[in-house]
């Protein structure tokens, strides 16, 4: 079922998460085990993130570098058949342009849509860890609104290339996009405006529904998604939450991903006197923006495990 069927039918908030996939070496039973509490709080749907390339530099027997590609984090599409095949749940993988060519986008495309899969979140995608800034692949896409593009023309039987295909029609797709939101803006962007133009853009491409990027504050959210309804955005907007869980992320969190953390949250961290007291603190302060949003009637909220399950568990226990 489409995210947006999922929300259309609810008679109450919905309870979704994101998952990573196990780092290379460890096999889906890390998933599973993951997973399984949290299943307990029937999810609708559970997001799988892609992670790309990265390039490590490793020493020759002569003493020069190697660049070597390596993929830390595979398997995005195999957890999402898991998923659906374990617990019949609907998996929605992040589709990205970093690392992929028009083309292989196009077949992975088609090995969603032969598994089933019905949704997809598309994002540009972080720039390799090695690069100032993001640089789109040979025949590949620039922006996330691009990638919307051709995932939307699939879904009107719109393929690359048909000069070597047999049929002069062909079956539809029927993906459901979700793209992106910044409450707070995005890192590169040069203001809010510019921001919620593109984010438009990316809505008018064919994107369903907009997941937000974590935010502490729920004004940020609120002021957000009155600016959207402002610019004509219609579509869902699902609030994305996470919660602090260590003293570094004070700084790491908001210098990465462009967001303020208020500073009654930011002196309850500080004067935590251990990482189980941090924990404690994020939990709590994530319980309180989740009823505050589930009250305000938010349709879905959305959590970043990024593997650390068990403080969802405890949040989600106090919200559902």
């Amino acid at each position: 079922m489409k995210v947006i069927e999922h929300i259309a039918k609810a008679k109450k908030s919905l309870f979704s998460f994101e998952i990573l996939p196990p780092l290379r070496g460890h096999d889906i039973q890390d998933i599973f085990s993951t997973l399984d509490p949290l299943m307990e709080f029937c999810p609708p749907f559970i997001d799988v993130t892609y992670h790309r390339e990265e390039f490590l530099y490793v020493e020759k027997e002569n003493g020069l570098l190697q660049r070597k590609k390596i993929s830390r984090r595979p398997g995005t599409v195999g957890i999402c058949a898991a998923i659906m095949n374990k617990y019949g749940v609907d998996a929605v993988p992040h589709l990205i342009c970093g690392g992929f060519s028009k083309q292989m986008t196009e077949n992975a495309l088609i090995d969603l849509n032969f598994l089933g899969i019905d949704n997809v979140l598309v994002l540009r995608g972080d720039p390799i860890k090695s690069e100032k800034s993001f640089i789109a692949p040979k025949n590949g896409h620039k922006y996330a609104v691009e990638l919307v593009k051709q995932v939307n023309d699939l879904n009107l039987g719109k393929y690359l290339d048909t000069t070597f295909l047999e049929k002069k029609e062909f079956p539809l797709f029927d993906f459901c996009i979700g793209v992106a939101g910044y409450p707070e803006k995005h890192l590169e962007a040069p203001n809010m405006e510019s921001d919620l133009f593109f984010l438009k853009k990316k809505v008018e491409a064919g994107a369903n529904y907009i997941v937000t990027q974590m935010f502490f504050d729920n004004k940020k959210f609120f002021s957000f998604v009155k600016k959207c309804r402002s610019e004509g955005i219609s579509v869902p907007i699902i609030p994305g939450i996470k919660p602090i869980s260590s003293k570094k992320q004070l700084n790491s969190l908001p210098s990465r991903f462009y967001l303020n953390i208020p500073n009654e949250l930011v002196q309850e961290v500080e004067k935590a006197k251990n990482k189980k007291n941090v924990s404690h603190i994020g939990i709590e302060w994530a319980i309180h923006q989740s009823k505050e949003l589930k009250n305000s009637g938010a349709e879905v909220i959305h959590y970043y495990t990024m593997d650390r399950p068990e403080n969802i568990y405890k949040i989600v226990q106090a919200i559902y």
